[in-house]
């Protein structure tokens, strides 16, 4: 009978799926190199595995940024932006910004868990078994790396780059598993204090499966509201139908609780501190700035794309979570004690203001919000490669009172991150200034000056924490015992350089990356 079925129904015909190759390649060459280093630590020596595994990295990033730029300027590029892979990803103007921005921060990420200097062997722990302080442990450190990290690092920098540029609700799902897992992996393999490492990707992990399930009940309830997982579908719903606004407005708040953790937005922060301290501190780098850049890409696309419409109902909601998130970066902030959990703290304050160009919902609050996650980005990578070169006996020495009278043993080192602080804490002639006053700008514009009353307030706040640090090391006495500057190497030094000068400059010239910023809207 089911014979009989099969020859009497007529052949449906196979739809396969269009796929611009150009418009996709920066992505395809970073999972693709990811997968090459999959082979290289399976079949590769020992030995060798540390040079190839750089080599193919770098390359492969700086390969994928080429084919951006050219398909940027190309013809083909249009200012419409254009769908592919039957409209799951989709490669407009934000999305090519977004790409670019990670894909400088991925090198400048690399460049610092590349480094073998500042700790013989790296960062990275290569047999979680061996107990620290050993005579074993001390010979392995010195002449072995764990160099599975580069795939992971490229698996998870082309995670983000999907997330960003994803058009529908199961591809970001996708995509946001495939940059989360590398994740929790990296944040358990620090060479020193090896527990606080792996309780911090425990919690991670625990934190993210929570969040996973969020986003994935709200894309269920979403789906069931608009029988489609695409933005544009969900969107065409919500503007003019009679269905339940029960699904869809439940379906949105959970999706939102999982992109919000992702971004490090309070109240949904809490693995953010913790995470932070423990990972080892090139991992720590390279999260808190590309994770950041993919969270809130995506929670703009979601919100641009697909609930535009609805903004009334959520608009509410979300002033009282940037004014939280706020909140509790600059309060917390001024208690810490430990500077990678400061900086932790000023992450969730500056997620706050970044919601406040989030929410915006016009084209100056769109290009305003990508120029800060660039800006905020670079600053935040260059202050995490600093930190790991102030170290004492036990490894990083991240409590505030060794940082007490650097500027004396190393000046250098002590004007650099002078002026990092300063960035971040948003003084004029740095990014930071020129970030905050755009999204700042772009909130008043649309009507929201009350929210961004607060932020100034939050902003002066929060500056408060970054000048103790620069008091600390400027007009405090440095112990006798205190920790030693160590010599970076030149991975170190070239990741530093590299967000010293972005931030110099687009704090003096910011004019072409705004205009680059602004050059066009999503595409649905």
């Amino acid at each position: 009978m089911l014979d009989m079925f099969l020859a009497q129904a007529p052949a449906a015909p196979l739809e396969v799926p269009s796929v611009d190759y150009a418009a996709v390649l920066p992505m395809l060459i970073v999972f693709g190199v990811a997968c090459i280093g999959v082979l290289v630590e399976a079949f590769a020596p020992k030995a060798t595995r540390w040079g190839i595994q750089v080599t193919i990295s770098l390359v492969a990033i700086i390969a994928a940024g080429v084919s951006l730029i050219l398909y940027a300027t190309g013809a083909s590029a249009s200012k419409a932006g254009t769908t592919t892979f039957s409209g799951s990803i989709s490669v407009d103007r934000p999305s090519l910004f977004l790409w670019g921005t990670l894909l400088l921060l991925g090198l400048g990420a690399v460049f610092l868990i590349a480094d073998r200097k500042v700790e013989p062997g790296g960062a990275f722990v290569a047999q979680a078994a061996i107990r620290p302080g050993t005579v074993q442990d001390r010979a392995q450190a010195a002449t072995t790396s764990q160099t599975e990290v580069f795939p992971l690092t490229l698996f998870a920098l082309g995670g983000m780059m999907t997330f960003c540029a994803a058009n529908d609700l199961l591809t970001m799902f996708i995509a946001l598993e495939v940059l989360s897992l590398p994740l929790y992996l990296m944040c358990g393999l620090a060479r020193r204090r090896r527990l606080i490492s792996q309780e911090a990707a425990v919690k991670y992990f625990l934190l993210g499966a929570f969040s996973s399930a969020f986003f994935l009940y709200g894309l269920a309830l979403l789906y069931g509201y608009a029988d489609s997982v695409k933005l544009a579908d969900i969107a065409h719903a919500a503007a003019g139908s009679d269905r339940s606004d029960t699904l869809l407005f439940a379906g949105l708040g959970l999706l939102v609780v999982g992109l919000l953790f992702k971004g490090s937005v309070g109240p949904f922060h809490t693995w953010t501190p913790d995470v932070y301290q423990g990972a080892p501190t090139p991992v720590t780098g390279f999260m808190a700035a590309c994770t950041k850049v993919a969270a809130f890409g995506a929670i703009l696309r979601v919100l641009s794309v697909g609930f535009s419409s609805t903004s009334w109902e959520w608009r509410g909601v979300m002033w009282a979570v940037a004014i939280i998130s706020m909140a509790l970066g600059a309060i917390l902030g001024l208690t810490q004690t430990d500077v990678k959990r400061m900086i932790a703290y000023s992450s969730v304050a500056h997620a706050g203001f970044l919601l406040v160009g989030a929410i915006a919902m016009t084209e100056d609050g769109l290009s305003s919000t990508l120029f800060y996650l660039l800006a905020y980005g670079f600053t935040t990578l260059a202050a995490f490669g600093v930190v790991s070169l102030v170290r004492d006996s036990s490894g990083e020495a991240t409590h505030l009172s060794a940082w007490a009278g650097l500027a004396k043993r190393s000046p250098v080192l002590a004007g650099v991150f002078t002026f990092l602080l300063l960035a971040l804490a948003g003084i004029p002639l740095t990014s930071g200034f020129v970030g905050k006053f755009v999204v700042f700008s772009a909130a008043l514009s649309d009507g929201m000056a009350p929210l961004v009353v607060v932020a100034l307030i939050f902003s002066a706040v929060a500056a408060f924490f970054y000048l103790r640090v620069i008091v600390l090391m400027y007009f405090s006495e440095p112990a006798a015992d205190g920790p030693t500057v160590t010599v970076p190497g030149g991975f170190t030094t070239a990741a530093i350089a590299l967000g010293v000068v972005v931030t110099l400059v687009l704090g003096v010239l910011p004019a072409f990356a705004l205009d680059w910023a602004g050059a066009g809207g999503f595409a649905s």
